[in-house]
């Protein structure tokens, strides 16, 4: 199953799409108005979102999938987002190309211990069709489509889409500098849903591609599968976890293989469409922030 966060009318409210049908969960049971209310639900009864979500549809009132599909918001409000990095070969390659430091991204790529860093807060974090931003003071930035694991006190619930912005000029000038490359005003965005953990069976089976459109013209183009991953993202949610007091609810990016080469750049108003199977279509413009 399929859970948005629909945004109309200023009224926030929890819908789920299974199959060609979207149902309002929170017309079956005001209560539930968000996936968190929806997770903390199953948790309560010892149930899967999807078992609780069974139970609600009949009662709830369908919903046109054309307007759930236009008044969507970001499907879930992490406390934190954190990701992980180096976790496919062109990720390292690329990486290790715009660093003066090579050596360490290699070490990591082929090392037992992932790369897994901070990303975002709420408030840096934004929705499907919202801008994602990329840093005035950076010359050379590109967005990185990620899977993303959704996680409930530290366990996996479902999966949806990121969108890692990141300044590679930045962090190429020297590693220790990630965190200016990586968190600033709009640096993320997930969405367009959750699909449930039982909805997208294996991660690691999944067809991703990414499109950037410059004044009406495709200039890039991207395809990568998550079975090309180093790492599972079983290994990143227990690195996240260790000696960690993780939040209620999070999102872990699992790292990117769609790398624009050397010579391009985002631009003001750019249009970043990432496509990943059994999730859907993530897609924002961009703005200098």
């Amino acid at each position: 199953m399929k859970y948005y966060r629909v945004a109309a009318d200023g009224s926030p409210r929890l819908a789920v799409r299974t199959a060609d049908t979207a149902y309002d969960l929170t017309s079956a049971k005001a209560e539930l108005t968000s996936f968190l209310d929806l997770v903390r639900a199953a948790s309560i009864t010892d149930r899967t979102i999807d078992e609780v979500t069974d139970q609600l549809v009949g009662n709830a009132d369908e919903i046109d999938v054309d307007t759930l599909e236009s008044d969507i918001a970001a499907p879930v409000a992490p406390s934190e987002v954190w990701a992980a990095g180096v976790t496919y070969q062109i990720s390292e390659e690329a990486r290790e190309a715009e660093s003066a430091m090579p050596d360490m991204y290699r070490e990591v790529y082929n090392s037992e211990r992932p790369e897994i860093f901070f990303k975002a807060t709420p408030n840096r974090t934004v929705g499907p069709n919202d801008r994602v931003g990329i840093r005035e003071d950076s010359e050379w930035d590109v967005p990185e489509p990620e899977l993303a694991v959704v996680l409930y006190r530290g366990d996996v619930v479902g999966y949806t889409i990121g969108n890692d912005m990141s300044s590679r000029s930045i962090e190429g000038e020297n590693p220790l500098y990630l965190p200016q490359a990586k968190i600033y005003d709009r640096c993320c965005s997930i969405g367009p849903c959750v699909t449930s953990a039982a909805g997208v069976g294996d991660p690691h089976d999944l067809e991703m591609s990414m499109t950037i459109e410059r004044d009406g013209e495709q200039v890039f183009e991207g395809s990568t599968t998550t079975a090309n991953m180093a790492q599972t993202c079983e290994d990143l949610v227990s690195y996240y976890n260790r000696h960690n007091a993780v939040p209620e609810l999070a999102v872990l990016l699992t790292g990117t293989a769609i790398v624009p080469d050397e010579s391009f750049t985002l631009q003001e108003d750019d249009h970043v469409s990432i496509d990943l199977e059994k999730i859907g279509t993530l897609e924002n413009d961009v703005t200098v922030v």
